[in-house]
């Protein structure tokens, strides 16, 4: 630490961390865009059901 306070480099590394620890895990991300993509699927799916329509290719 300097006599005038924080360097620019402790500033920046404390600044990654406090960003860094708000971030969800890639392995949330990857679960959650899966679970999104099978939800939609389905939304699609039951949308023409209902409406006996054919669904678009």
């Amino acid at each position: 630490m300097t006599v005038s306070g924080l360097s620019m480099l402790e500033v920046q590394k404390l600044l990654l961390k406090v960003v860094s620890s708000f971030l969800p895990a890639a392995e949330h991300v990857l679960a959650w865009s899966m679970w999104r993509r099978r939800h939609q699927h389905r939304s699609r799916q039951c949308h023409y059901q209902k409406r006996r329509a054919k669904p678009p290719d």
